[in-house]
């Protein structure tokens, strides 16, 4: 990768297909004025014509269905079923926002000793979007959507392996008659985060990504006095107790822990099995995840995508070397798979202690790990022994004793009989080093306007 170039390259086959020529100097300072000067219109714009702009957005995302969800599918390796339910969200979360926002933005008035006195809230200008690769779109959108709803412009600063599909997301909003300036995408390397914070005529930052990054760019907002929302990484708990239905628990635990070949922040990461079912959770398992196929991920009959990029790879690859160094027990996979691309065998470890680095870390990859506890008491116990606390779910038939079990777990979203996942009606995001904020639902598009308290005596 030059100075002045950005590559794409297939995750399947390795190869370059593309190059992104990075932004020059100018070119940044112009896309800025740009945002500017629309972040003023329309921040006076009237939800009418707001929300027909994103209603606009939703049509042309599903005219453009196939052809993104290819585009996700060369550049970042996501399975083509997968990409195209991607756009479909994507869809879903624009109008989501094009019903709702005006209600959930609506002045609350508040009685006091006034004649009147209210909360007004009003847009904060234009937000840089700091965003990952993974889901390349629907990162994207679910911050986007609420934030144009709410008057706010957005800058985005895609990660540099899915270039191709940060113009993408541009090129649907000018195709869908959005104004100049609404929603910019900028092809820049992330050493020009720090001055496009810095720059006043950016109000606020959001970013989707690892601990590290986010430990930055909290730093360089905080340094700035701008507001920041953080959604970093997570190592996800699964309970699994002895009441669980085992043929249904299996099931979702293998979409949860290898859907886009396992590279997701709210992937379950942590399989805890109570002493009870351990040995037939463990079995079934690891004979579905044996089960899986990796190839090509236009094709029907694929269920593993490749991973993103060979560094990662050799990432997850060290992980897995380490743990089994510690003696940790391979049940099934461990390896590269052979031939071109970056794929990595479907992995399930078991036995992991805390002197792994398995035990730790995210294991952000087709790898699973699997605990075993006596009772519910320790399964709570070992799923809150993280740094991180994004998702967290529970396995019962027993829908009060899921409920309780959830209650305890440290982390922004708890699920019951049910893997974790983001929803426009429901709000997203983590504690601890999961980072903070939220997005979607009534609070997500709260996080990024002025709360104005008008008192009229």
């Amino acid at each position: 990768m030059s100075d002045t170039q950005i590559e794409s390259v297939n995750p399947a086959t390795g190869e370059i297909f593309a190059h992104t020529r990075v932004f020059t100097e100018d070119e940044l300072d112009q896309a800025l004025l740009q945002s500017s000067r629309q972040s003023k219109r329309w921040a006076e714009t009237g939800f009418a014509a707001r929300r027909a702009i994103l209603e606009a957005v939703a049509d042309q995302l599903e005219i453009e269905r196939y052809p993104l969800a290819r585009l996700m599918s060369k550049e970042m390796g996501k399975l083509l079923s997968e990409a195209q339910a991607e756009v479909d969200k994507c869809v879903w979360v624009c109008r989501y926002y094009a019903e709702n926002a005006e209600n959930f933005l609506a002045d609350k008035s508040i009685q006091t000793d006034a004649q009147q006195s209210l909360v007004a809230y009003q847009p904060l200008g234009a937000l840089l979007a700091i965003m990952p690769w993974n889901f390349p779109l629907w990162q994207v959108f679910r911050f986007a959507a609420p934030a144009l709803a709410a008057g706010n412009v957005v800058l985005l600063k895609h990660a540099s392996n899915v270039m191709l599909c940060s113009k993408a997301i541009e090129d649907i909003f000018n195709r869908a008659g959005a104004p100049t300036g609404l929603f910019i995408h900028l092809p820049v390397k992330s050493s020009m985060v720090a001055r496009l914070i810095d720059d006043p005529k950016v109000a606020a930052v959001t970013l989707t990504g690892s601990e590290q990054a986010g430990r930055v760019v909290a730093g360089q907002a905080g340094k700035a006095l701008k507001k920041s929302v953080l959604e970093l990484g997570g190592s996800d708990p699964f309970i699994v107790l002895e009441d669980a239905d085992l043929s249904l628990t299996v099931k979702k635990a293998v979409q949860s822990r290898f859907m886009n070949a396992g590279q997701s922040c709210i992937a379950a990461k942590r399989f805890i099995l109570v002493e009870a079912v351990a040995d037939s959770f463990e079995q079934q398992f690891t004979a579905a995840v044996e089960a899986l196929q990796p190839g090509d991920p236009n094709k029907e009959n694929t269920s593993l995508a490749p991973m993103a990029r060979s560094d990662l790879r050799d990432e997850i690859h060290a992980q897995v070397d380490n743990a089994i160094r510690h003696r940790a027990k391979l049940l099934t996979g461990g390896k590269s798979v052979d031939g071109p691309g970056f794929f990595y065998e479907p992995t399930v470890l078991s036995g992991i202690t805390p002197d792994m680095r398995a035990y730790n870390e995210e294991l952000f990859g087709p790898v699973a790990s699997l605990f075993r506890v006596k009772d519910e008491e320790q399964a709570i116990k070992l799923a809150n022994d993280s740094d991180f606390g994004l998702g967290g779910s529970v396995w019962t038939r027993d829908l009060d004793r899921g409920v309780a079990a959830a209650r305890q777990l440290q982390c922004g979203c708890a699920f019951v009989n049910e893997l974790v996942k983001s929803d426009p009606r429901i709000p997203f995001g983590g504690v601890k080093m999961s980072g903070y904020g939220r997005e979607l639902s009534y609070h997500g598009i709260h996080e990024f306007v002025n709360a104005k308290t008008v008192w009229v005596a």
